[in-house]
């Protein structure tokens, strides 16, 4: 069915090509602008560090990573859920598997691939894809403003959905520019805020020479009443990596509050406390404390000179306070590393600003979808799910709109 309304899609990320396939899907005539010269810069890079597309797992398991936004989650992941979004991909030729801790990775294909995948089906429907058209805002008419190399170009459409993703890595098009455009149509917006990033610790020197770029593999990171296994990695500033950006929104927080946030590294999760404490007390002999710890506990690497910057040597040399650090390591951090560094952000359009189409109240016919609203996830399977997910709701929500 050939639809004559014409729709706008800028930003050509995850949110921005789900939607324009949705809405070319069911016969709308979709112009996709993208301000750089390839889409999806983002994902690509994401992509190089192991592609987790999404999680299969119990839909209430995934959508509590989502705090405090659930209901609003719960309303999307019905509309298009994990399941629905590994069906589509394996209907585009992605194939896809189970990997560990329910990861969804691509078979066979690199993300640039599957970016490439995308834009040919895109093509297929008769999508208009513009590239090198940076948005500039509206005229007085509403009409939509766009800089080319060339020339400024005004246009108007039917509908128009932004997904001009946060304010992380600026080099890729994703610089939140788009804030201040929205500021002046009176629309709430939140400060943007670094989101699955690294942390600052104040190291000591020695350790930092000796361990920098040192993985710590296999822990449990425990902050109050949440906890996450995994791995992270010493850096010159800090600590980064997986369960660091898995509890990085409460990190913050807690650092905005109180001016610091003390999380606990626990360097043997298969181990008890007791069972450590029965190794830690075996002959010695003739061993290095330090071969002793290696052999005994298999702790070496930045998990040993970690237990070493955390605890005094009186405490090194006394089993039961050694093996209750060793469970329950402090490490105070300080402060999250810049947006620039960031892999996503908080901070964005208020919900209250969209209505259950996700048309920004205050600008009838223009839909927001992706990281423009404030949201936040951990990275990988989450973060992209949410993407994609409220991509298809607002395309969704554009079709009930035209109708």
């Amino acid at each position: 069915m050939i639809n004559t309304k014409n729709i706008a899609i800028i930003g050509g990320g995850p949110s921005g090509l789900i939607a324009a396939y949705r809405l070319a899907s069911k016969g709308f005539s979709v112009h996709l602008f993208e301000r750089k010269k390839s889409l999806a810069r983002k994902f690509k890079i994401a992509g190089k560090g192991g592609l987790n597309l999404t999680y299969s797992e119990p839909i209430k398991n995934f959508i509590d990573k989502y705090e405090p936004h659930q209901e609003f989650f719960d309303t999307v992941y019905k509309n298009f859920s994990p399941k629905d979004f590994i069906n589509w991909l394996n209907s585009l030729g992605v194939e896809t598997f189970v990997g560990t801790s329910s990861r969804v990775f691509p078979k066979d294909k690199s993300a640039a691939e599957i970016i490439k995948t995308i834009q040919n089906e895109l093509l297929k429907l008769n999508v208009k894809i513009h590239y090198e058209h940076f948005w500039k805002g509206f005229d007085d008419k509403g009409s939509l403003i766009f800089e080319t190399d060339n020339e400024t170009i005004n246009q108007n459409f039917d509908a128009v959905l932004l997904a001009l993703g946060g304010a992380s890595y600026s080099f890729t098009g994703s610089d939140g520019s788009w804030k201040d455009i929205l500021a002046e149509k009176e629309i709430k917006i939140h400060d943007f805020k670094p989101s699955n990033c690294g942390f600052e610790v104040e190291w000591s020197e020695v350790f930092k020479s000796k361990n920098e770029s040192q993985p710590l593999k296999n822990i449990k990171l425990i902050l109050d009443d949440k906890s996450i296994r995994g791995e992270a990695m010493i850096t010159s500033y800090g600590i980064e990596g997986g369960v660091i950006y898995h509890l990085s929104r409460y990190i913050r927080n807690k650092i905005e509050h109180e001016g610091f946030c003390t999380v606990y590294i626990d360097l043997k999760p298969d181990l008890s406390e007791a069972e450590i404490l029965k190794r830690l007390s075996a002959n010695r002999g003739k061993q290095s404390y330090t071969n002793f710890l290696r052999k005994k506990i298999k702790l070496s690497g930045a998990g040993f000179g970690l237990l070493k910057e955390a605890t005094s040597k009186e405490n090194m040399n006394e089993p039961k306070k050694l093996a209750a650090i060793i469970k329950k390591l402090p490490i105070v951090l300080t402060k999250p590393r810049p947006i620039e560094e960031a892999i996503s952000t908080a901070g964005g359009i208020d919900f209250s600003e969209i209505d259950d189409k996700m048309m920004l109240k205050n600008l009838p016919g223009v839909f927001v979808c992706g990281e423009m609203l404030d949201w936040e996830a951990p990275t990988g399977g989450y973060l992209l799910q949410g993407c994609f997910s409220t991509g298809v709701f607002a395309a969704d929500g554009i079709a009930r709109y035209l109708k």
